[in-house]
C-alpha cells in the first residue's frame, strides 16, 4: 500500500534550485564533473570553498551606503539590521540576504527567467521553455517600467539590488565563490530589481497557478457531466467553516486598472484576409507542464483569539504557513529596523521587507485564499489561418515573441512564443489552450508588503493590502490594542453570467473576464463576537456569496479549522504555551467523524482474530495521527482503502485519465473533493448510488467500509506484520528536509513523525513527507506597544553545507521550540556584529 502513494516528492520552493543542481549530483554532465561522493557535509568539496557564510565581528566598507548600518547575529543566525535610513536598511537587507543565501538568490532568478540550461545544460530545457512560454520576466520588465522610481517599491528594490550586487563585488575581488560556480566556471549576472521581481513572480506561480479547469475538462470527458458536477462539484455538500459568515456585499466587478504584460494587444489592427498572411511558422510548437512550476498541494494555518479567549486579555495571532521545507528554507529570518520601519519576522530571499511577522504595533501571518486565479481560454483557428486566432469578431494576428535559449554543454534552443489576447498559448495537459494567468499582470504588489509592514492598527493594514493583486491571500492579523481580524486581498477574476470559469472558456470574446471582485467586497472579519478568526485554505465565505471564488479542487474542507476552533472551546483563556501545543496538534477531524461510523459498520461484522484487535484499536483511539500509534495506521490504510474501493471501479469503467494528472486526479492522492462527498455520503447517503460499480451489485456505505476494513487489515498485516499492536504509524509515515540539491547527506533524513495531510500540524504529499510548517509564529499584544513574539522554521539562515547555520534550527523546530522573534533594538544573545560603514 504505501509504495502505491510514495510519489516524487513535489518541490515547491525548492523546485527553483533542484533542477539546477539535480544534474550535478551524480555523472556529472558537460565539463561539470560527477559529484557523488563529494558532497558530503564536512569533506569533499565543501571543504575547498572558504568563503565565509557564517557571521564574526568585523567592520565593512559598502561604498553604496549613505550612512553606517549596523548588523547583529544571535547565536542561531537570526540577524538585526538598524539603519539610519530607509535606503541602507533595504540595501543592507540585500548584501546580508546575499551573503548567506547567493545560491539561492540565483537560481530562484534563473528558474524565473528561463536561465536554469545556461548553468545545467539540457536537463533545465523544459523549464526554461515553459517560464519563457509563461512569461515571468516579460512580467517583471513591465511591472518595473510601471514602477516609480521614487516610490517606497522603487526605492526598496533599487537599494535592495545594490546590496547584493556589494556581496557579489566581494566574490568578484575575492575569488570565494560558492561551489556551484566553482564548478562550471558560470558566475551570477548583477541583481537588479527586475531579478526581485521574478522571484516574487516565482512565489506567486507555486500559490497560484494550477491547472483546475483542464482536469475538470478531462474529467467531463470520461465521467461525463453529471457525475463529474456531483464527485467534484463546485460548492462542497458539506459546511466548510467560512471566516466570513455574511451577510454579502453584491457589487459590480471591478475593472482590471493595469494590462496583462503577457498578451496580444486587444487593439492590434485585425488580421489581413485568409491567403495573405505569412507561412506557417514553428510558433506552435507543443510546451509541456512540468508539475514543479504550479500549485499541487495546499495547507497553510493562520488564526488570531482576543478578549475572554486570551489569557489577561489582549490579543494573540498564530502563523503557520505550510510549504515545501527544504535546507535551505523557503524564509530568510530578519529584524529590520530604519526611520520608516521596524519590523521582524520571515522574509521571502530575494525581496525586501518582511512577508509574515509584526512590528511595533500590530502582527500578522497569511494563507493561501485558494481562490481561482488561472483560466483557460479555447481560440477559434483556423488551418487558412495559421497565425491568427478570432477573437471580438475579426481574425487577429497572433503576437510572437522569440527567445533563445543556451544550453550548457548542447545547441542554442530557439523558441518561439504565441500571444493572445487571453496569453501565451501553450499545451497543458494535452490541451491547446491561452492562459490567462493574474499573475502576469503588471501590479506593483511591493509597495502593498512595504505599506503593511509600516501599518499600525487594522484600518491601515487594510488599506495598505487594497493594492495587493496576487497571489491572492487570507491575511490573518492581531495588535496591541486587542483587535484581531482577516482579510482577503488579491484579484479574484470574474467572467459573464452564465459562463462556466472552472472550465476552458471559449475564447471568441464572449466569455472574457469582466473584472475582478471588487476589494469592499472581499471576504474579511474584524472582532467577530466569538473572538477567534482563523484561516486554513477553508472557502472563506459561504454558499450565498455572489462572485465565484473557486470549487471544491480549490479549497480545503475545514478538518483542520474544526480542530482549531475546538482547542479554542475546550481550552478557555490561552497562552503563548497553547499555541506551540495547537501549531503541533495532530488531531484528524476527518477521523473523529468517520470512525463511529465505520465501528457501527463492523459491529454486524464476523471478525478474525487480527481483525478484531485492529477494530479495538479504533475504539480506544483518541483521534490523534502519533507516530507510535497503531490506530492511526488503521484509519489511514482503511480510509486509502475505502476511498478505492467506491471509486476504482468508475474509474476504471469511465477511463478517467489519471497519468494526464496524477497530482489531480490519481486516487493515491486521495482527491479532496472526493473525500468531502465519501464522508458526506457515509453519513448523510449511505444508500448513495456510488457505492455500487457500474453493472455491478448494489452496495451501501456499511457493505463498502467492512470490504475496505478487511483490505486494510491485510495490506497493513503484509507491510507491517501479524499484530496489530506493533503498526505505529511511524513505521509507515515519516518527514524529511531534503536539500534543495536532491543530494543524499546534505538534507535531514527522513525520521518517524507524527501528522498527515489534513491535520493542524501537517504532513502534506506523500507519506515520506517534505511539506509542511514552513515557518511557526506566534504574537501576543498585552496593550498599546506592549508584545511578545516567537518563531522557529525548519532549516537555518546559510544555504552552505558546512555553516553551523545550516540546519540548527532543525532540531528546535522538532521539539517544538520556538525562539524570541524581536525587534533590532531588543536583539539578544549577539554573537557576533558587522558595522558596515560607508566608503567614504
Amino acid at each position: 500500500m504505501a509504495n502505491k502513494v510514495r510519489r516524487a516528492i513535489h518541490l515547491v520552493c525548492s523546485a527553483t534550485v533542484a533542477l539546477a543542481l539535480l544534474l550535478l549530483l551524480g555523472a556529472g554532465h558537460g565539463t561539470v564533473p560527477p559529484l557523488g561522493k563529494a558532497l558530503v557535509p564536512g569533506g569533499g568539496i565543501w571543504a575547498s570553498s572558504s568563503a565565509q557564510t557564517t557571521a564574526r565581528t568585523e567592520t565593512l566598507i559598502l561604498p553604496e551606503l549613505d550612512e553606517p548600518v549596523r548588523v547583529s547575529f544571535t547565536a542561531e543566525g537570526y540577524a538585526s539590521i538598524e539603519a539610519r535610513t530607509d535606503h541602507d536598511l533595504f540595501l543592507a537587507q540585500g548584501y546580508v540576504t546575499a551573503r548567506l543565501r547567493l545560491t539561492q538568490l540565483d537560481l530562484q532568478r534563473r528558474m524565473g527567467q528561463g536561465r536554469l540550461s545556461e548553468l545545467v545544460g539540457a536537463a533545465g530545457v523544459k523549464s526554461d521553455t515553459f517560464e519563457l512560454s509563461l512569461g515571468l520576466l516579460r512580467t517583471a520588465h513591465a511591472r518595473w517600467a510601471a514602477t516609480p522610481p521614487d516610490s517606497a517599491s522603487g526605492r526598496a528594490l533599487t537599494a535592495y539590488a545594490a546590496g547584493v550586487n556589494s556581496w557579489i563585488g566581494t566574490l568578484e575581488k575575492t575569488g570565494e565563490w560558492p561551489t556551484i560556480y566553482g564548478l562550471t566556471g558560470v558566475r551570477p549576472r548583477p541583481w537588479t530589481p527586475i531579478d526581485t521581481l521574478v522571484v516574487q513572480g516565482v512565489l506567486t506561480q507555486q500559490m497560484n497557478f494550477n491547472t483546475i479547469p483542464l482536469d475538470y475538462a478531462l474529467l467531463h470527458r470520461s465521467l461525463g457531466r453529471e457525475l463529474t458536477e456531483a464527485w467534484f462539484p463546485v460548492q462542497a455538500p458539506t459546511t466548510q467553516r467560512p471566516y466570513d459568515p455574511g451577510p454579502y456585499r453584491a457589487l459590480p466587478p471591478a475593472p482590471l486598472t493595469v494590462p496583462n504584460a503577457n498578451a496580444a494587444d486587444p487593439d492590434a489592427p485585425p488580421a489581413p484576409p485568409a491567403g495573405e498572411s505569412a507561412a506557417p511558422s514553428s510558433a506552435h510548437e507543443d510546451i509541456a507542464l512540468p508539475d514543479t512550476v504550479r500549485q499541487l498541494d495546499f495547507n497553510s494555518n493562520a488564526w488570531a483569539a482576543n478578549g475572554p479567549k486570551v489569557a489577561g486579555g489582549g490579543a494573540m495571532l498564530a502563523g503557520d504557513p505550510h510549504l515545501q521545507t527544504t535546507l535551505p528554507s523557503y524564509w530568510f529570518q530578519l529584524s529590520l529596523r530604519s526611520p520608516g520601519y521596524r519590523v521582524a519576522g520571515g522574509t521571502l530571499p530575494g525581496v525586501p521587507g518582511v512577508l509574515a511577522g509584526r512590528n511595533e504595533h500590530i502582527s500578522w501571518s497569511l494563507t493561501n485564499a485558494q481562490t481561482v486565479g488561472t483560466l483557460y481560454y479555447r481560440e477559434k483557428l483556423s488551418p487558412d489561418r495559421p497565425d491568427s486566432y478570432y477573437w471580438d469578431g475579426a481574425w487577429r494576428p497572433m503576437e510572437k515573441a522569440h527567445y533563445t535559449i543556451p544550453v550548457r554543454g548542447g545547441a542554442t534552443k530557439n523558441l518561439t512564443v504565441v500571444l493572445t489576447v487571453h496569453g501565451p498559448m501553450m499545451t497543458v495537459l494535452g490541451q491547446r489552450v491561452s492562459v490567462n494567468w493574474m499573475g502576469n499582470f503588471a501590479h506593483n504588489d511591493l509597495d502593498a508588503l512595504l505599506a503593511a509592514n509600516r501599518a499600525h492598527d487594522f484600518a491601515s493594514f487594510r488599506r495598505a493590502l487594497r493594492d495587493w493583486k496576487a497571489p491572492a491571500l487570507n491575511f490573518v492579523y492581531a495588535d496591541d490594542r486587542g483587535h484581531i481580524g482577516t482579510v482577503l486581498a488579491g484579484d479574484v477574476p470574474q467572467t459573464p453570467k452564465g459562463t462556466r470559469p472552472w472550465l476552458p472558456l471559449s475564447g471568441t470574446g464572449a466569455e472574457d473576464v469582466v473584472g475582478t471582485i471588487p476589494y469592499d467586497a472581499l471576504p474579511r472579519a474584524y472582532d467577530p463576537p466569538g473572538h477567534l478568526v482563523a484561516s486554513t485554505n477553508q472557502r472563506p465565505a459561504g454558499p450565498d456569496y455572489p462572485y465565484f471564488l473557486g470549487t471544491t479542487m480549490n479549497f480545503d474542507p475545514g478538518y483542520r479549522q474544526a480542530a482549531i476552533e475546538r482547542f479554542h472551546t475546550d481550552r478557555g483563556a490561552l497562552r503563548t504555551e497553547d499555541y506551540t501545543t495547537l501549531h503541533n496538534d495532530v488531531t484528524d477531524d476527518l477521523a473523529v467523524r468517520l470512525v463511529p461510523a465505520l465501528l457501527t459498520a463492523l459491529d454486524d461484522e464476523k471478525l478474525t482474530g487480527r481483525q478484531r484487535a485492529a477494530r479495538d484499536l479504533l475504539a480506544d483511539w483518541n483521534h490523534t495521527m502519533d507516530s507510535d500509534s497503531p490506530a492511526a495506521s488503521v484509519w489511514w490504510t482503511f480510509l486509502d482503502s475505502y476511498l478505492h474501493a467506491v471509486f476504482e471501479p468508475w474509474w476504471d469503467e469511465k477511463k478517467v485519465p489519471a497519468d494526464k494528472d496524477r497530482w489531480i486526479l490519481d486516487l493515491d492522492r486521495s482527491p479532496i473533493p472526493l473525500r468531502e462527498a465519501l464522508e458526506h455520503w457515509t453519513l448523510d447517503d449511505p444508500d448513495n448510488a456510488a457505492f455500487t460499480p457500474p453493472d455491478g451489485p448494489h452496495r451501501d456505505a456499511p457493505q463498502v467500509m467492512r470490504a475496505a476494513f478487511r483490505t486494510a487489515v491485510a495490506d497493513l498485516t503484509r507491510e507491517l506484520g501479524p499484530r496489530p499492536s506493533t503498526w505505529a504509524w511511524g513505521k509507515l509515515h515519516t518527514r524529511e528536509i531534503p536539500s534543495i540539491t536532491g543530494a543524499p547527506g546534505l538534507g535531514y533524513e527522513p525520521y518517524a513523525d507524527d501528522g498527515s495531510p489534513w491535520t493542524v500540524d501537517a504532513a502534506g504529499g506523500d507519506l515520506n513527507s517534505s511539506y509542511g510548517p514552513s515557518f511557526r509564529l506566534i504574537a501576543r499584544w498585552t496593550g498599546p506597544g506592549a508584545g511578545t513574539a516567537v518563531a522557529i522554521y525548519p532549516g537555518g539562515q546559510s544555504d552552505t553545507p558546512t555553516s553551523a547555520w545550516y540546519d540548527n534550527l532543525v532540531p528546535l523546530w522538532r521539539d517544538e521550540t520556538y525562539l524570541p522573534l524581536r525587534t533590532p533594538e531588543r536583539a539578544a544573545d549577539i554573537a557576533a556584529t558587522w558595522s558596515l560603514r560607508t566608503g567614504d
